[in-house]
């Protein structure tokens, strides 16, 4: 009997564990609880100064969070962006930052959030690396490389 209550109460104590392991927490600094999935910067034509970063950003912390800044050296200016509807026509807009609530994803995607990289300081063809520097409003950074595609608009 006692044999069958330890391994009852081992059993009990390993499924909490579990199921507190999948949820987010409240420990660490936001990059390093940043998930960087799938990012890729847009490939643009000789003599286009501007391009853009996109990426799905998941917040594994319980608190939420925002990204706040970027920086490149592939780029002078680097902004966030968004696409908003005004007087009937979708115009892209500069944010202060983007939400990441806490346990949630954030998809940066073509017509929507992005990474706006201003004044390239070289052409941005498909196969090149892109270093991208994300700034949180902890103070906290993460590196990430985005590999440029083609992207039809």
């Amino acid at each position: 009997m006692k044999l069958y209550a330890i391994t009852a109460a081992s059993l009990l104590a390993m499924s909490s564990l579990t199921a507190t392991a999948a949820e987010p927490t409240r420990a660490g600094n936001a990059a390093d609880a940043l998930v960087v999935t799938d990012p890729y910067a847009r490939a643009v034509p000789p003599g286009q100064p501007n391009s853009a970063v996109f990426m799905t950003l998941t917040n594994t912390l319980a608190d939420d969070h925002a990204l706040v800044d970027a920086s490149s050296p592939v780029a002078e200016v680097v902004e966030l962006h968004t696409h908003r509807m005004d007087d009937g026509m979708m115009r892209m807009r500069r944010v202060d930052r983007i939400e990441l609530p806490g346990g949630a994803r954030v998809e940066l995607k073509p017509g929507g959030l992005h990474v706006m990289l201003i004044g390239l300081t070289r052409p941005l063809v498909p196969g090149d690396q892109v270093a991208l520097n994300l700034i949180l409003d902890d103070g906290s950074s993460r590196q990430i490389t985005a590999p440029v595609r083609d992207i039809m608009p």
